[in-house]
């Protein structure tokens, strides 16, 4: 099977689908044989790091929920396989005759571009919190006080928690992971 013939294609999946609607494609191409037509299946996403009840969480993000991205040989026979999956509600854009559009070269590499600069970029924290807010220290010296957020610096996950001690406002420079929202 020529390489060069394989093109990406964009599926439509069932909302909050797209792992299950993956697993039964690549299981459903298995059992017929169809792995030289059908070589990837794609669910483009980024990890991230968010904090929930004062901890770190890693977290995943979809980029195109409710899509997955196709490499194949567009035959008739994939065609119908790929419309007749559970979860699978057909292609994003099809031509005359209901024959599915492959996407732009160009746009599928710039999709691909961007999961690979994810993928090779520092997984990041989504910033939580508000410059005013009321927050708990949970972790270091400072354990159990409470603050006002009074800065943000983002890019380095950092806060900086205005703090009653001994009856005198101090500013405590703190990590995101160290405070939790009251």
């Amino acid at each position: 099977m020529s390489e060069v013939a394989k093109k990406w294609y964009v599926v439509r999946t069932a909302g909050g689908k797209e792992k299950k609607a993956k697993e039964y494609i690549e299981k459903e191409i298995d059992a017929r044989g169809l792995n030289s037509y059908l070589t990837q299946v794609l669910i483009p996403t980024e990890k991230y790091y968010q904090v929930k009840n004062g901890k770190r969480v890693l977290a995943e993000r979809l980029f195109y929920p409710g899509y997955l991205l196709v490499e194949a040989v567009m035959t008739g026979e994939i065609q119908h396989v790929l419309r007749n999956i559970t979860y699978v509600a057909g292609f994003l854009s099809e031509g005359k005759n209901h024959e599915p559009v492959p996407v732009r070269e160009s746009e599928m590499n710039r999709i691909m571009g961007r999961v690979d600069e994810f993928a090779d970029q520092e997984v990041e924290t989504e910033n939580p919190f508000v410059i005013g807010e009321a927050v708990k220290i949970i972790d270091g010296p400072f354990n159990g006080f409470d603050g006002t957020i009074d800065e943000i610096t983002a890019d380095k996950r950092k806060l900086k928690v205005m703090v009653k001690i001994f009856g005198r406002k101090t500013l405590l420079e703190l990590n995101f992971a160290q405070v939790t929202k009251e």
